[in-house]
């Protein structure tokens, strides 16, 4: 399964150690099913080189209500599971939180959100057109404490080469994190172009692997094969840090 590994230059656990965004917990959103297809995930990164996991099951009012009790819970099988099979893996655990009403009521509420990190806190929004209450919620969470961290931001529409909008953001104290599998061209040729220019802008403060399933999973070693990801490399990537 992974004899391409063989050709490879660096691979991206070989640089990284830590992956701070995937999708392994089991039944809580749209990642992978059951705990031996996370198992299957996990063993994958560790072939790849990486030393810790940090998972964020999406939280969304219409999809995924999930909460931290939920997402802990979950943790524990994971790890348990991990144990039983003699699997050394060190896993956390937060959450990547889609903008919506709901989550800005949990946040001004002051309920604790799950961040990694120094407070780091993972969001999403929709991918089309930029929410209305993006600014709102930005000073809202770093008035609290958190440190925003968007998601892919190479992947949505109102974001591509509106280089005005990313630097605006980033004076704002969003920190962005680009998905590996956007180096290697996974999604589309414009999302590759996009996270390209988010590395030469020095805009790429976390590289993640937003690993849903298996597939994902081996398509992250194909990111070393990107003319982007030794550049990327170069980054002060907070990655080292976690």
């Amino acid at each position: 399964m992974l004899d391409w590994l063989k050709k490879k230059r660096r691979a991206p656990g070989d640089a990284l150690i830590t992956d701070m965004h995937s999708h392994l917990l089991p039944g809580l959103d749209d990642g992978v099913k059951t705990l031996e297809d996370a198992e299957a995930v996990v063993r994958v990164f560790q072939q790849l080189g990486y030393r810790k996991l940090i998972t964020t099951p999406h939280v969304m009012q219409d999809h995924y209500r999930n909460t931290p009790q939920t997402i802990l819970s979950g943790l524990d099988q994971l790890r348990n599971h991990l144990k039983k099979q003699n699997i050394e893996m060190e896993v956390a655990a937060a959450a990547e939180y889609y903008l919506d009403e709901a989550f800005m009521r949990r946040l001004e509420s002051g309920n604790p959100l799950l961040t990694f990190g120094n407070s780091y806190l993972l969001f999403e929004t929709n991918f089309i057109s930029e929410p209305l209450n993006l600014n709102e919620f930005i000073f809202a969470a770093t008035t609290r404490g958190y440190t925003p961290v968007l998601a892919h931001p190479e992947r949505y529409l109102y974001l591509q080469d509106n280089i005005s909008r990313i630097e605006d953001l980033a004076n704002r104290g969003v920190l962005f994190q680009v998905n590996l599998g956007s180096l290697a061209g996974f999604y589309n040729k414009g999302v590759q172009n996009m996270a390209g220019k988010l590395v030469d802008m020095k805009l790429v403060h976390f590289l993640g692997s937003d690993c849903h399933h298996l597939q994902h999973a081996e398509a992250i070693a194909k990111a070393s094969k990107s003319r982007y990801f030794e550049k990327a490399l170069n980054l002060d990537l907070i990655n080292h840090d976690l």
